[in-house]
C-alpha cells in the first residue's frame, strides 16, 4: 500500500465528514489520489460544490437512505422532494411521510420538457397532487419544473422562501431525477461559497450529508440519491441508460390493435393485447426505443431468435446481465381511463373505455402498474 493510500485510509473529508475513498466516484467520499496533496482535504463532491457550484450525484442503498431519512423527523426541516415526471411512480420515495414526521414537503416535479407542449399543465398538476395524496404524501405545494430548460426554478425558489421560515432545507430524491441541478441552483441563490462546507454527521448511520451554509445561518442539506431497483434505469448498462431515458419531448405512437397482438419496446419489454375489441393504445417512451408490432402467438419465438439483433438495444451481452422477464397481467374494466406504467421505460395509454385484458413482460423486479391516465 502506498503512503498516499495509508493517508487516505485515515482521512475524512473536512467538508462533509465522510470517510475518503479512491475506488468509486459514484460513492460518498471519493477523492482522486492527486487531490490528497491539497489543503484542506475534501472529497470530490465538496470540491465541486465549493469551486464550481456543482453538486455531483452520489447514491446509497435503500436501507441506508431510509435510516438517514428517519433523522429528519427530529429536525425543523423543509423537505424538497424531487421526482421525475416521466417515471413518477418509480421515483416517489415510498413512505416518505412516516420518516420525516410533520415537516412540510415541497414536491418538485422535474422533466416537464418531456411532455408534449400542448399539455394541459393545470390538469397535470392536479394529477400529480392526487397521485401524491394516494401515495400517502402530504404536500404543501407542487412545482412543475424542467432542469434542462431551466424553467420553474424561480417558482420553486419562491416556494422555498414562503415555506421555509427558520428551517433547514433538505433535498431528497431518487437517482436520475435532476437533484443535482436543483442543489446547484439553490447554492447559487443562497450560499456564501467563500465559507467552508460544514460537517454533517448523523448518529446511528455511516452516511454523511453535505451541509451548504446559508447567509442567515441555516443550511441546505444535500442527501445522496436513493437507488430503487424497481426502476429500469437502475438495471441497464450506462450505454442503454442513454437509450431508455428520453432527452427530447415524447412523440406518442398510436397503435390500433386487435386482440392477440403484441408490441416490443426494442428488447426491453413487451406489451400484449390479450382480449378485447379492436381498440387504440398510445405508447410513450424514448424516441431511441424502436417499437415492433407482431402477433402474440409469435412473440416468444421472435424474442428467443432476435433479441439483441432485430429487437435491440440492448445487445445480447447486455441482455444477459438483466434478470429474466416476468409477466404481469391486468384486466382493465369498462370505463377505466388508465396508463399501463413501466417504471423507467414509459407507459401505454389505453385510449378506449371498452375494457381489455393486457399483459406486460419486463425483467423481474421492475415496477409495472395501472394508474389514472397522465395525459
Amino acid at each position: 500500500m502506498t503512503e498516499a493510500q495509508v493517508r487516505e485510509d485515515a482521512l475524512h473529508c473536512s467538508g462533509c465528514g465522510v470517510q475518503l475513498q479512491g475506488e468509486d466516484p459514484s460513492k460518498p467520499g471519493y477523492i482522486p489520489t492527486q487531490a490528497l496533496e491539497r489543503e484542506p482535504i475534501i472529497c470530490q463532491r465538496c470540491f465541486r460544490i465549493k469551486n464550481y457550484n456543482e453538486a455531483s450525484s452520489v447514491t446509497v442503498e435503500q436501507s441506508e437512505f431510509l435510516r438517514l431519512l428517519g433523522q429528519i423527523a427530529e429536525k425543523k426541516a423543509l423537505v424538497v422532494h424531487i421526482v421525475d415526471l416521466f417515471d413518477f411512480q418509480g421515483s416517489v420515495i415510498s413512505g416518505l411521510q412516516r420518516f420525516i414526521g410533520n415537516n412540510p414537503v415541497l414536491l418538485a416535479v422535474n422533466k416537464t420538457d418531456l411532455l408534449p407542449k400542448v399539455s394541459n399543465w393545470n390538469k397535470i398538476r392536479n394529477w400529480v397532487q392526487k397521485e401524491a395524496k394516494d401515495m400517502g404524501l402530504k404536500i404543501e405545494d407542487v412545482i412543475l419544473c424542467s432542469a434542462k430548460q431551466n424553467s420553474g426554478f424561480d417558482r420553486l425558489l419562491d416556494a422555498v422562501v414562503r415555506h421555509r421560515g427558520n428551517r433547514d432545507v433538505y433535498v431528497v430524491g431518487a437517482t436520475n431525477v435532476g437533484k443535482s441541478t436543483l442543489i446547484n441552483r439553490l447554492i447559487r441563490e443562497y450560499s456564501d461559497l467563500d465559507q467552508e462546507l460544514t460537517v454533517s454527521r448523523y448518529p446511528g448511520t455511516t452516511l454523511d450529508m453535505v451541509h451548504i451554509p446559508l447567509d442567515d445561518g441555516g443550511a441546505i442539506i444535500d442527501t445522496p440519491g436513493i437507488v430503487y431497483p424497481s426502476r429500469y434505469s437502475e438495471l441497464v448498462s450506462a450505454q442503454d441508460l442513454g437509450t431508455i431515458m428520453p432527452d427530447k419531448p415524447l412523440k406518442p405512437a398510436v397503435y390500433q390493435l386487435n386482440e392477440g397482438q403484441s408490441i416490443f419496446f426494442s428488447g426491453f419489454g413487451r406489451f400484449d393485447f390479450i382480449q378485447g375489441e379492436r381498440q387504440s393504445f398510445t405508447c410513450f417512451s424514448s424516441s431511441r426505443i424502436k417499437l415492433h408490432r407482431t402477433k402474440l402467438e409469435r412473440a416468444d419465438e421472435l424474442f428467443a431468435d432476435h433479441a439483441g439483433e432485430l429487437l435491440a438495444p440492448p445487445s445480447r451481452d447486455n441482455l444477459e446481465n438483466l434478470p429474466e422477464w416476468t409477466r404481469h397481467e391486468f384486466k382493465i374494466a369498462k370505463g377505466q381511463k388508465v396508463d399501463v406504467f413501466i417504471s423507467g421505460l414509459g407507459w401505454v395509454k389505453v385510449n378506449n373505455d371498452m375494457g381489455a385484458v393486457i399483459a406486460v413482460h419486463v425483467p423481474k423486479g421492475i415496477k409495472v402498474m395501472l394508474r389514472p391516465s397522465l395525459i
